[in-house]
């Protein structure tokens, strides 16, 4: 019984750990925090959709953190950084899709046409 205990101490001890190396590892935009995710659109991985989350905290920083998700996902996807944006989240003349808090934003990744 004292093994179990001492295994889920240190399993716990571990999450722990770990969930404060990744916030101390957080990016902030114009001085917020923000939850962005981009995701391939249906199951074309180089169409992919951006959504950050408590735009209302700073329309600035949210862009921000839309532009630097795109870039993430298209260098993890396809090893580069290249995007053609359908609403270029710092292009500050876009017309920006907002709806509930929430900004979306699309791209493709153009260098998959060479993979």
């Amino acid at each position: 019984m004292m093994k179990i205990l001492g295994f889920g101490a240190m399993a716990f001890s571990a999450a722990l750990m770990a969930g404060c190396q990744e916030r101390e590892n957080r990016v902030a935009y114009d001085g917020q925090f923000f939850r962005a995710k981009a995701k391939k659109v249906d199951k074309q991985r180089d169409t992919f959709v951006v959504t950050v989350t408590r735009v209302s905290k700073s329309l600035d920083g949210a862009r921000e953190a839309a532009y630097h998700s795109g870039v993430s996902y298209c260098l993890a996807s396809f090893g580069s950084s290249d995007i053609i944006w359908v609403q270029n989240p710092l292009d500050k003349d876009a017309r920006l899709s907002i709806e509930k808090d929430t900004l979306r934003v699309r791209g493709r990744c153009p260098q998959a046409q060479d993979t």
